[in-house]
């Protein structure tokens, strides 16, 4: 694999570190600010429609330079986000931190997911987008962990210091090590925006949304889940989010190999296993092993669905990729922010801490069916296009037959019919 794509991953990494790690600090940040844990959650929240809006509008902006300089440019854009956080005086300007390095989010994933694809082989397009994404699974096995411990220790303020130092990381990393690529010509946004006619992509945005919204609808609540119910200790919680990034980082890393080789099969076993899974965790989170074990497994089955999903746009909206690859992007945090409030909702009228796990499976199930319904439309329009392509053939043979049977009586005997010229074949290109 290139290095760029390692210079794309430490992007990466910083930017899964920020999104996944304010979890873990909510009740130090609401404890130093004086508001209430679900006042602090806005900030889960806030960044999740950070990312679903600023996906389009960074990109629509970057269409005007080369993809590698608004790569640079969006990495800026973090550091000052997460600077502004680290220093913010009050809540309000903690939370425009937040929505600032939201901004850079979407559509760095989503110009990034381009620009890992055009490095490599065609036969290796998901690989390449997989191994930039794992610098976001490895975040929540390394970045994660760590950032919680040192925000627990040393003040959560430290902890997004260090966030927007990665950042700057990662700026340079992209300056030096990715090659330039002239920004492509003829790229207009109402070129970019002709990609959403396309039913396939937008099944695949929706496959996206409910999909990976069936992970958080489980894992925002993981941890009165797993204190509560499970009878895990509070200090426990940070392991039991290193199972989950591990679950993460293996099956992005299988999600992006067999994806190269059978899409729409990955995205059905994948998905039905997740629905699956999140159903039994109402069950096994009532029990501590059983309880790492599902964790682990949701983590894996949810990023399974990442690099085919994300690929899958690519492919569908291939003339013009970048901002529906970034809006995809987007689309998984709009996934992250529905599913939080329908498993807040659940918990909030009494149903338990092991609720959520119902509404995850149901949106998984429901990905599941549209993945169905996306295959089942696929396979219908390629019959139609055989069918078209079968009817092409025969009528560019059609002058030549009659050609034939014209001259028979003349030169042939009854029942031998002269062949057709071969210059009539070319009339069915």
């Amino acid at each position: 694999m290139p290095l760029a794509l390692l210079a794309l991953a430490v992007g990466a990494f910083g930017i899964g570190t920020t999104e996944f790690v304010i979890m873990g600090l909510l009740p130090e940040v609401a404890a130093d600010y004086g508001v209430s844990i679900p006042t602090a959650g806005l900030l889960v929240t806030g960044y999740a429609l950070g990312v679903v809006l600023g996906a389009p509008l960074m990109t629509i902006l970057g269409t005007r330079i080369s993809r590698k300089r608004m790569l640079v440019l969006l990495m800026g854009l973090f550091v000052v986000g997460n600077a502004l956080s680290a220093a913010a005086p009050t809540f309000g300007a903690m939370l425009t931190g937040r929505v600032v390095a939201s901004l850079a989010h979407g559509a760095f994933f989503g110009i990034g997911s381009v620009v890992a694809a055009d490095l490599v082989a065609p036969e290796r397009k998901a690989g390449a987008i997989a191994m930039m994404f794992t610098g976001l699974t490895v975040a929540n096995v390394v970045g994660v962990p760590l950032g919680t411990l040192v925000g627990q220790h040393l003040g959560w303020r430290v902890t997004f210091g260090i966030v927007a130092a990665l950042g700057v990381l990662g700026a340079l990393g992209v300056a030096r090590l990715v090659p330039e690529q002239p920004r492509p010509e003829g790229v207009r946004v109402r070129h970019e925006l002709a990609a959403f006619r396309n039913v396939q992509v937008l099944l695949a945005m929706a496959m996206t949304v409910l999909g990976f919204g069936g992970v958080f609808a489980a894992i925002t609540y993981i941890t009165p889940m797993m204190t509560d119910v499970a009878g895990y200790a509070d200090t426990s919680v940070t392991w039991l989010l290193v199972l989950f990034g591990l679950g993460m980082v293996g099956g992005n890393l299988v999600g992006g190999r067999f994806a190269d080789r059978a899409l729409m099969p990955m995205l059905y076993v994948s998905l039905a296993a997740l629905a699956l899974v999140l159903a039994l965790f109402t069950l096994t989170a009532h029990h501590k092993a059983a309880a790492a074990v599902t964790v682990t497994l949701i983590g894996a089955l949810g990023f399974a669905t990442v690099p085919p999903l994300q690929k899958r746009v690519l492919d569908q909206a291939a003339a013009a990729p970048t901002l529906a690859s970034a809006v995809n992007i987007g689309a998984f945090n709009l996934g992250n922010a529905l599913a939080a409030w329908l498993g807040g909702l659940v918990i909030a009228r009494g149903l338990g801490y092991t609720a959520p796990n119902w509404v995850g499976a149901a949106l998984a199930g429901s990905a599941l069916a549209l993945a169905l319904l996306s295959g089942a439309l696929e396979r219908r329009d390629a019959r139609a296009g055989e069918h078209g392509r079968h009817a092409r053939v025969v009528a560019a043979g059609t002058p030549g037959e009659a050609i034939g049977h014209a001259t028979e009586g003349d030169a042939e005997p009854a029942g031998e019919p002269v062949p057709a010229p071969v210059a009539a074949a070319p009339t069915g290109h």
